[in-house]
């Protein structure tokens, strides 16, 4: 038997499979890889198994108020999306010229797209108590509302929100 916090299913209708929620509103979550130096190959493989076309492709040199950097890293990946069933399969490349590197353990976070400010603020402050914020909820360059944790669990996540266009 399933059990459900606090006892009763989120709202009525909604129930569980083994690899989903159906008849579900509520965030989204994906997961979101980071590469060093080849997220274009891997994602390019992945096409290859799972079709498709990429949902976004944004370089770094094609984002105007990003942080200044070497020439090289102009043609890496800022993001890229590829939808794979009802998910999004997404990443970035890591930049070893801003001090990022890929560990075991850092290779990838989990995307929360949630419906609102507010559902993006309660979700971000409940996953970060007792954790460590790598950027507040604040308004980025590239429109979303969005911050970056590690819970107290080590996992990491991203929390945002798409404001409407």
């Amino acid at each position: 038997m399933l059990r459900w916090p606090n006892s009763h299913p989120p709202e009525p209708g909604c129930y569980s499979t083994f690899t989903s929620l159906k008849n579900c509103h509520m965030p989204t979550i994906n997961p979101y890889l980071n590469f060093q130096d080849n997220t274009e190959e891997a994602f390019n493989f992945y096409k290859s198994i799972f079709g498709g076309e990429f949902s976004a492709v944004q370089r770094f040199r094609d984002v105007g108020q990003g942080p200044e950097l070497p020439e090289a890293d102009g043609s890496k990946l800022m993001h890229i999306a590829l939808p794979v069933g009802n998910n999004l399969l997404m990443a970035t490349d890591m930049l070893k010229s801003q001090g990022q590197k890929v560990n075991p353990g850092n290779n990838f976070s989990l995307s929360v797209q949630t419906e609102s400010e507010e559902e993006a603020n309660k979700i971000f402050n409940g996953l970060s108590a007792g954790g460590k914020i790598e950027s507040p909820m604040k308004k980025e360059f590239w429109g979303d509302y969005f911050g970056m944790l590690q819970d107290k669990f080590g996992v990491q996540w991203l929390v945002h929100y798409t404001y409407p266009k």
